[in-house]
Formats: C-alpha cells, sequence, structure tokens
C-alpha cells in the first residue's frame, strides 16, 4: 500500500477501515477530551480501540479554538499501529517492516515549501496571535496536570559537532504562550546534544514537529542509535523520502506537510522546574528541573490538527509504540549489529510502559551468547529495561504466563541472574522517595535484572498433545463452531532434548491401543522389596 501524505490523509484511511470516531459536539481540552479516549483503554480490548478525531474544542475559560485534535492516531490498536507502517497488523509483518527500514533507510529531501507553513508567525505577530494559546492542547490528566503538555511533539535537533540530524519525542509543559518545561535527562539524546551546546556556550536551536506523517512519530519514540538519522528510518517505512522544509528561524528542517511547527533555542544557561506530568510507570512523574525552550515562531496549516498520544497508565497508545519500537531496534541491534545469530525474537510488555520487562527469544544458544544478548539489551536501554529475560524458541517473549513458566523451571537463581548496577531511571517511583529534593538533574542510579531462563541441558517433552494431535483438535473446534481460539505458546508437545528410545516406543504402542504390551513390559520387570 502507498503511504499517505500527510496525516489528513491518514485520517482519511483510517475513517475508511472503520478505525476512526469523530466526536462531532463540542469537547472541553482541558477537562473531557483526554478522559474521553481514556475509557477506552481501561474498558475495550485492543481490538475495538479507535482513534478520536475532536471538531469542535473549547477550554475551561470558554474560548473556542479554530483547529481540531487527533488523539490515537499512531496505536490506539494495533491495527492502527500496523495502518501507520503500511503493512498486515501481524507481529511478523510489522517486525519485518522495521527490520527492512532500518537496514536500508532512505534519507530524507528539501523541498522548496510545504504546507505546515501556510501561515507564519514569528516576532510581534507571534502573539498578537496568541503563541501557544491559539493551538488546542489537552490537559492529560485533569486534576492532577499542571498545565498543558506536548505528548506527540517530534523535537528536531542537529548534533553541532558531527551536523547529524535527531528526532525525539519528549514531555512539553506549556508556561507561557511563548516558553515551554521540556522533560529530557541524560542519557536521552536530546540532553546528550544540549550538553555539546552548553559546553559552546549558545542556545540550542530546536524545532518541534506536531502531526506530521505517522511514520516520523513512530521512529521519535523508537531508541535507534545516537548519529542515526530517524527520518531516513521514517522514509525506509514509507518507502519514499521524507520531505522536509527550511524553518524560517533556526538552522533546521522540518517535515514539510506536518500539521504545526514550533521553533525555538533550549537556553543553555538555567533550568526551570518542570512536571508533574502523568507517566508511562502509571504514576505521576514528579517534578524538578529541567530543560527550557524559549519560541521563536510557530507556523500552521490552515485550521490546524493538535496531534496527542494518550499516554500514562499502561496499556495505552504511548506503550504500545514504545512496545514494537524497542522490540524492533533491540531485535536489529542483537541480530545484525553484534551478530548473534541464535536471537530469533525481542519482546516487550505493553503493561509495564512497554520498555521496563524485556523477553529475548533465542534458539540453539549457547551460555556466552546468551549473557551477550542480554547485557547487549542492557546496555542499548540504559535508562530503561528494569528486567532482560532469555528463553528458548518454544516460549512466547511476550507473553508472561510463557516467560514465568520459563522463570520457574529453567532457571536457577543462585546461578542464572546477574544484577548489573550504574542504571538510570529518572521516572521510576522505585529509586528514590518523591519526596527527596535534588540537587542534580539526574536521579540516583538503579539497577537491571538479567536472568538466563534457557535449557541448560536435555528436557524431557513438555506435556502437552502432539503437534499433530493439537492440530487435528483444532479443526474439529472449528468445525463445531467454538469461539475463535487465541493460542499460546507453547500448545503442543515436543521433544526438547532428553526423552529415551524406550519410552518414546512405548508411547508409540499406546497410538495404537497395544498399552498392555508395554504393561506386560513391566510386570516382568518387578522390583522386589
Amino acid at each position: 500500500m502507498s503511504y499517505p501524505k500527510d496525516i489528513r490523509e491518514f485520517i482519511r484511511i483510517l475513517e475508511e477501515r472503520g478505525k476512526l470516531v469523530r466526536i462531532k459536539r463540542e469537547i472541553n481540552k482541558d477537562t473531557e477530551l483526554m478522559p474521553l479516549v481514556r475509557w477506552e483503554f481501561r474498558g475495550l480490548p485492543d481490538k475495538d480501540r479507535k482513534t478520536f478525531l475532536f471538531e469542535k474544542i473549547t477550554d475551561v475559560k470558554g474560548r473556542k479554538y479554530n483547529g481540531m485534535v487527533l488523539v490515537g492516531s499512531h496505536a490506539a490498536s494495533r491495527d492502527i499501529y500496523a495502518l501507520a507502517m503500511a503493512t498486515e497488523p501481524s507481529r511478523e509483518a510489522i517486525m519485518k517492516k522495521w527490520e527492512n527500514a532500518q537496514l536500508h533507510p532512505i534519507a530524507p529531501v528539501i523541498v522548496d515549501s510545504g504546507p505546515c507553513q501556510e501561515e507564519v508567525h514569528v516576532g510581534a505577530n507571534l502573539l498578537e496571535h496568541g503563541g501557544l494559546e491559539e493551538l488546542a492542547i489537552p490537559i492529560s490528566n485533569p486534576g492532577f496536570d499542571n498545565a498543558p503538555y506536548f505528548s506527540a511533539g517530534n523535537y528536531i535537533t542537529r548534533d553541532p559537532d558531527t551536523g547529524s540530524r535527531n528526532v525525539g519525542n519528549y514531555r512539553t509543559m506549556v508556561k507561557g504562550p511563548a516558553r515551554t518545561g521540556i522533560c529530557c535527562q541524560m542519557p536521552q539524546h536530546l540532553r546528550l546534544t544540549w550538553q555539546k551546546y552548553k559546553k559552546l556556550g549558545i542556545p540550542m536551536p530546536v524545532a518541534v514537529a506536531i502531526g506530521p506523517t505517522p511514520n516520523i512519530g513512530l521512529v521519535a519514540v523508537t531508541k535507534v542509535p545516537y548519529g542515526v538519522d530517524e527520518l531516513g528510518i521514517a522514509g525506509g517505512i514509507a518507502g519514499e523520502p521524507v520531505e522536509l522544509v527550511k524553518c524560517k528561524t533556526v538552522d533546521l528542517e522540518v517535515p514539510a506537510t506536518a500539521e504545526i511547527v514550533v521553533e525555538g533555542e533550549i537556553s543553555t544557561e538555567y533550568l526551570e522546574r518542570e512536571g508533574p506530568f502523568g507517566e508511562f510507570t502509571g504514576y505521576m512523574g514528579i517534578s524538578g528541573p529541567n530543560l527550557v525552550l524559549n519560541i521563536k515562531c510557530i507556523t500552521h496549516r490552515k485550521r490546524p490538527i493538535w496531534n496527542a498520544y494518550i499516554s500514562q497508565f499502561a496499556p495505552s497508545e504511548s506503550s504500545l509504540m514504545t512496545q514494537i519500537g524497542f522490540e524492533a531496534a533491540h531485535f536489529k541491534l542483537l541480530k545484525h549489529d553484534l551478530g548473534i545469530d541464535s536471537v530469533v525474537d525481542v519482546g516487550y510488555h505493553m503493561d509495564t510502559g512497554g520498555r521496563m520487562v524485556c523477553a529475548v527469544q533465542m534458539k540453539n544458544s549457547t551460555t556466552p551468547q546468551v549473557w551477550q544478548a542480554l547485557y547487549g539489551v542492557s546496555a542499548a536501554s540504559a535508562n530503561y529495561s528494569k528486567i532482560i529475560i532469555a528463553v528458548d524458541d518454544d516460549i512466547d517473549p511476550r507473553d508472561m504466563d510463557s516467560v514465568m513458566w520459563a522463570l520457574c523451571y529453567r532457571m536457577q537463581p543462585h546461578r542464572d541472574i546477574h544484577i548489573l548496577q550504574g542504571k538510570t531511571a529518572s521516572l521510576d517511583p522505585s529509586a528514590a522517595p518523591p519526596n527527596v529534593k535534588e540537587e542534580m538533574t539526574e536521579r540516583p542510579p538503579t539497577s537491571s535484572l538479567l536472568v538466563d531462563a534457557t535449557r541448560k541441558w536435555g528436557y524431557p517433552p513438555t506435556s502437552l498433545p502432539r503437534k499433530e494431535f493439537m492440530e487435528r483438535a483444532r479443526q474439529i473446534w472449528e468445525e463445531e463452531g467454538l469461539p475463535a481460539l487465541n493460542p499460546k505458546m507453547p500448545w503442543f508437545g515436543s521433544s526438547l532434548g532428553y526423552w529415551p528410545e524406550e519410552i518414546a516406543e512405548e508411547a508409540e504402542l499406546a497410538l495404537k491401543g497395544d498399552h498392555y504390551i508395554t504393561g506386560e513390559k513391566l510386570a516382568q520387570n518387578r522390583i522386589k522389596v
């Protein structure tokens, strides 16, 4: 399928597929909008969740907004995520698309103009139009968040030493019509770049694109190595280059068909308190000193669409985006960059925010390969991934029931667990009490649990019917019109390396109805007591 040219074309695709809900009644962006979308994540299964487009926006002061608000456009469900990737919704198809995009990126191209600059507000004109007040930015957690926040702002920056471009997503607190706070701690890529500008003694130029094509949003939340241009990977997803236009006030380029672009500079001279804001951990992220963006220019389309992710308590749009993106990035790292051929798959878990628990599925692995994979994931996710587990290929890395079974019967704590210290986790409430006043912007060091839950020697077969019998039974199940099945691994028994030939022969006799032969043999070999 061809890739949409802008978010508006993608909205049409969602509507044609029955994945869009249009809310035509007037909705208060501060008290009603996000709670309405939240209900589908607290009350509906993945397959029934949809994207919401709010067409008439007001706020707690009675103001009415010219634009619209789009929520859940990237990953309200796995089906919607697949549409954003322009592929089929199967795990295999999505991972293959990600793998190809990372291995075969397509560099962006510069064009002369784009709809993101249909209106330009700069200088005195910026505040005359209200600055950020012109835009319908919702409050994500009414009653706890202390301001509207950008939740789907794609920050575009450039390394002052190498010139490499970076795209990332960071929560952004609205503090005034031309000023925001940014939550960004080490070792996040924007903060790494900011440190370089700080050493140079100059402000850091940034551009924030809101509402570009969804491939850009997907790569912005995926942890690719620093120095890799996420827009090239976005081009790989689309199968064509991302078109960029030059910004009006900073030396950067932005997606030409974005709905809104915020241009400005991040001060390298001071920090301000930012937060609290609801976070992927399922808790409010406590406030602390953080970066400040001073806005110089806002450009946007006519009647712009403000794009927001619904994040916070998992499951959420954010946790699904993070889960799949982390899986794709770390699979590519282990399989292609580190060359660990025994890696089959990487699974993260949405209910932990999509990033804290990781299972690496391996086949015919050696012990050194297992630990190379575990330490590789840990290094790549320095401020996330608290629990990293290696499992065999008969274990579903995304199914915690399957993973727990492996933990119980394929691992010994005294032998198969490493605890790796020196990690960082700025939003993890278990790292320190929330009332601790920190002088530094970094949180206290945390740790990761690395577990080898693979078989170390031959095991007896799994205690399930053999594959051919399960397949025949499923055929009967479906012929009887019984409820649709969603098989859990393992769903059939198989040999795991230890199964004496004599016992295998006895099982075959039972399939012929000749089990009495076995009984007679056993009687002849009685043991006197």
